[in-house]
């Protein structure tokens, strides 16, 4: 059976390039873990691997949602695991590759048994936000559940919102739900290989990448979406960077100050992705700038179905 080879890391760091490259090398076939590019029209502003990339390799869970449609780990482990089956059983290798952490352990380890949606809590939620806006209620967060808050941008409506709901119709943090042991499908074995670039060159790199995103036009992607008639409170659009241009584009923010607020942003949540991946098991990180000299022995492991951890 061919190996399950997850490519974890912060943003910015190449996971993309070496899931291609390790793919190309083990036949093998993408399976997206990120949560935002399996929204269609959501092209720059993801850093969605290219036309010209999937068609070189299968890419799997990308394009699959309109932005109104909501995505959680249940829906991705839903999908990804019957995926991982049909990939091997063309006997090919499956490359998870993404930066969600939660992601990632629900599909390897299990899901948690976290409490279904309360319609009646969502909508009192909903209407404290609209009330009070985000910002409130993300203290609040903090305050209930600070392990959770930590790991949420302070603008995340979704996903604050959800915390909040569980705390309030469970009596219990979220962050609790998802420490208690895994309910259901029994973990899956994989390779963990970890892409790190030292903080000061991956904050360079997502400044870089943040402005070369506006160049090749993100702000006409936001605008052409939102003259569709999408709302600009759909789930895509709370994203990291998301939020931000919409801002712009409905004249709140300038540009310049959009930009400044995603790259802020986007450090804070690369150093809470490496917080997290810094807890998982039997991980090989590799530092990006010793890549192409880690390859050929990486290569020579995988294809012998040996460990690659260190």
């Amino acid at each position: 059976m061919r190996p399950l080879i997850a490519i974890l890391g912060p943003t910015a760091t190449g996971k993309t390039s070496l899931g291609l490259r390790i793919g190309e090398e083990l036949d093998g076939e993408i399976i997206n873990a990120d949560a935002l590019q399996v929204y269609r029209g959501l092209e720059i502003g993801t850093d969605k691997p290219s036309l010209e990339m999937r068609a070189t390799l299968p890419h799997h869970l990308v394009d699959i949602l309109d932005p109104e449609e909501v995505y959680s780990a249940g829906e991705f482990v839903r999908r990804a695991r019957p995926l991982i089956d049909e990939i091997r059983q063309r006997d090919r290798a499956p490359i998870l590759v993404g930066g969600s952490g939660l992601y990632l352990r629900a599909l390897l380890e299990g899901l948690s048994p976290i409490p279904p949606s309360n319609p009646d809590t969502r909508r009192l939620l909903e209407e404290r936000c609209a009330d009070e806006g985000i910002a409130a209620l993300y203290e609040e967060l903090v305050t209930v559940d600070p392990d959770t808050a930590r790991r949420l941008a302070p603008r995340d409506r979704q996903r604050i919102l959800r915390a909040l709901e569980v705390a309030s119709s469970s009596g219990r943090p979220l962050s609790s739900w998802i420490r208690q042991r895994p309910l259901g499908a029994e973990p899956l074995k994989a390779i963990k290989i970890g892409l790190t670039v030292p903080r000061t060159i991956l904050y360079d790199r997502i400044s870089s990448r943040v402005e070369d995103m506006v160049r090749r036009g993100w702000v006409d992607e936001v605008a052409a979406i939102l003259h569709q008639g999408v709302d600009p409170l759909v789930p895509a659009f709370q994203a990291i960077g998301y939020r931000q241009i919409v801002r712009h584009v409905q004249g709140g923010w300038s540009l310049q100050a959009a930009m400044e607020d995603t790259i802020r942003a986007t450090r804070r949540y690369a150093k809470r992705q490496m917080t997290w991946f810094r807890k998982e098991k039997d991980v090989r990180w590799i530092p990006a700038s010793d890549l192409e000299a880690e390859l050929p022995d990486l290569f020579e492991q995988l294809n012998s179905g040996g460990s690659v951890a260190r």
